[in-house]
């Protein structure tokens, strides 16, 4: 293991992410994948614990075995009364984890409650980097403040789902949510697979080159990992980030005979870039700086908005745009041009001033309309 690689410690308060996912977004049960791999792309899990009571959470529970998570019993119910035993139990044993296990650099605690911000100030005291993980719509205010970092599972990458009308929850009392920012449908995830695939053929053809998935595999945890780190990515870096994702992946079999030829070959398509590292052998890996594709890109997504718009007589919404935009080019994927997701890429072209994005509460969608 690279010196440099973080050692995760995850807890997952589940009843509050599961019964938030659901609520918040109408995902049911918890697709735990998402939050596996973007963890992945930050350092190397070796602790996943989960706690609740897995009477109410039958499907969960086995959807969680398979991802190798411990899973902590904590009966909610003892007599006629409500327990807060599951947060007692979770941050007690964060704690011991964090004064046993002294190569642990990182705690990732999966929750919206409030409840559990003393927990994150005290393992930053004990110079522990802190990673806080929630539903939007369900987490508190002053849980992000008291995180280094904050992922919100509605804008993780495979995550699926759409705002639904709030309705009573079962969970236990927060401090007031923070407003959610609605989010458009993510693309379809394929069920095995550990990162959000593309439908549709992408990064390369059938032709001469890698099967698609095994790009799409390399560009998305290459995206992952720019956004999770202010320097270059290496070679290394990246290589040990796929097999956190799949232990599996395995360049030969695609035919490659090592890493570096894959990444060559990834860069004579102009599916990245390389340059040279600090250390022999293990270049830098970005994407093209070559912005003529992506301007290419961009001008696709203006012009699709501005002839569904004329053909229907108003703005469009954002869900169904992307299948509208491959009619015209087959081959277009925002992961080529680093975006993790369809949404990101829409924000990226309103920041672009190219078209306006609008929450419609009606239809529960974006409207889009060009300048």
């Amino acid at each position: 293991m690279a010196p440099e690689d973080e050692r995760i410690a995850l807890f997952l308060d589940y009843e509050n992410l599961a019964i938030g996912a659901r609520d918040g977004l109408g995902v049911s049960p918890f697709d735990f994948g998402p939050v596996a791999d973007a963890l992945a792309e930050r350092g190397r899990v070796v602790t996943r614990r989960a706690y609740g009571d897995w009477s109410a959470f039958d499907e969960d529970r086995r959807l969680l075995a398979r991802a190798q998570v411990e899973l902590i019993e904590i009966p909610q119910r003892i007599g006629g009364s409500r327990k807060n035993a599951a947060d007692i139990k979770m941050a007690v044993d964060a704690i011991e984890l964090a004064y046993e296990r002294g190569f642990v650099t990182t705690f990732a605690i999966g929750t919206g409650d409030s409840d559990f911000t003393p927990l994150m100030h005290k393992l930053r005291e004990m110079d522990k980097r802190v990673i806080g993980i929630g539903v939007q719509s369900s987490t508190s205010k002053l849980l992000p403040a008291a995180c280094d970092e904050f992922l919100f599972y509605d804008r993780l990458p495979g995550v699926e789902g759409r705002p639904v009308p709030a309705r009573p929850s079962r969970r236990r009392p927060t401090s007031p949510a923070a407003a959610p920012e609605p989010v458009a449908p993510a693309e379809p995830a394929a069920p095995v697979a550990p990162v959000e695939p593309d439908p549709a053929p992408d990064d390369t053809d059938t032709a001469g080159g890698p099967d698609p998935d095994l790009a799409t595999v390399v560009t998305s945890t290459l995206a992952g990992l720019a956004r999770a780190t202010d320097g270059p990515v290496r070679a290394s870096t990246l290589k040990r980030a796929i097999l956190r994702k799949d232990p599996t992946f395995d360049e030969g079999d695609q035919g490659f005979r090592g890493f570096g030829e894959l990444l060559r070959h990834l860069e004579s398509r102009g599916v990245l870039a390389l340059a040279p590292g600090t250390a022999a052998g293990d270049p830098e890996v970005a994407f093209p700086e070559d912005t003529s594709a992506e301007d290419e890109a961009f001008a696709l997504f203006a012009t699709t908005v501005r002839d569904l718009e004329e053909a229907a007589g108003g703005p469009p919404q954002l869900s169904g745009l992307k299948d509208q935009m491959r009619k015209r080019d087959p081959g277009f994927s925002e992961k080529r041009y680093g975006f993790n997701g369809f949404l990101s890429f829409a924000r990226a072209a309103r920041a672009r001033d190219l078209v306006t994005m609008e929450w419609d509460e009606g239809r529960g969608d974006y409207q889009l309309s060009v300048f």
